[in-house]
């Protein structure tokens, strides 16, 4: 049986172990040893009467009363936690550690200083922010809110909330454009070298509309593939080909000649950005002051 003393503990490290999938996982990210962890399954199974977790020599099967049980024990730890840190922010200062998400380029470019103003509204509040132009799993990694661009969630543990619409602009420096062939739409663009973001759903399939017309554009092999949009943008700068980025990420360098608008009558696809955080932490203060100030952050 579990005893009242330890059953906190018991559900903390069946939550990690589903979240972690592995009982070593669990144990390396609690500081326990892989037996204890294995007895704090044992002994919520044998107080359940009912299987929450199937082991076998390769991997583990959550049960369908396991999941079910996991949503409930994630809302009964997070109301607990909820009401430790309801008591320590009852003078509305935020405390412990958030720890957020933040796409590489997009962060440097946009978001880090938006995190900074709001530390500045929370001075006792720990920031933990991780950069990762990559996808995170939100859960695994103990993220407690994500920024990153996207739609539709596929994840039911997720929730989410959209901040703004990112146009996209096609562009390249003078150099390229003086020895390419000429752009009049963008069925030309296979004739070009196109810099491929290799982090994108549709890396190699860009969407342009002009009024009623739509195309879209299946791209060859570039000669320059990366994974962070900043180093796109120096590659166009350096006349190595014609990049697609956000236009908060070279509307400097179109001001300052560095790059080219191309194409300007035809509209690439916008991508929206939105907050990303489990469904387990829409109730905590933290989140919901980090989320209120970015919403009201894109509303100006």
């Amino acid at each position: 049986m579990v005893y009242k003393m330890n059953k906190i503990r018991a559900l903390t490290v069946f939550r990690r172990v589903v979240e972690l999938g592995s009982f070593k996982g669990a144990a390396e990210d609690l500081n326990l040893s892989k037996a204890a962890v294995s007895k704090n399954i044992n002994e919520l199974e044998e107080e359940l009467q009912s299987p929450l977790i199937n082991r076998t020599t390769r991997k583990l099967h959550i049960t369908e009363s396991g999941r079910l049980y996991y949503q409930q024990v994630c809302h009964v730890l997070d109301c607990l936690k909820n009401a430790d840190q309801s008591i320590i922010e009852s003078l509305n200062t935020l405390k412990g550690t958030l720890k957020i998400s933040v796409p590489m380029s997009l962060g440097i470019i946009e978001i880090n200083p938006i995190i900074f103003d709001f530390m500045a509204e929370h001075p006792d509040l720990h920031v933990e922010v991780v950069m990762n132009d990559k996808y995170v799993d939100l859960i695994e990694q103990e993220i407690d809110i994500s920024i990153r661009g996207g739609g539709v969630l596929n994840d039911s543990s997720l929730r989410s909330r959209k901040l703004t619409d990112m146009k996209r602009v096609l562009c390249a420096s003078p150099d390229y454009l003086a020895q390419a062939s000429k752009l009049n739409s963008p069925d030309d663009l296979v004739d070009h070298n196109c810099l491929i973001y290799s982090f994108s759903l549709s890396a190699r399939r860009w969407l342009f509309k002009y009024n009623d017309q739509v195309k879209e554009v299946e791209l060859t092999q570039g000669s320059f593939i990366a994974n962070n949009g900043l180093v796109l943008k120096q590659a166009a700068c350096l006349g190595h080909g014609i990049v697609l980025l956000p236009d908060l990420f070279v509307n400097n360098e179109i001001e300052q000649g560095q790059l080219v608008e191309v194409l300007p009558q035809w509209s690439a696809d916008k991508h929206s950005l939105y907050l990303v955080y489990p469904f387990h932490k829409e109730k905590s203060h933290k989140i919901r002051a980090f989320i209120d100030f970015f919403t009201n952050h894109y509303l100006k």
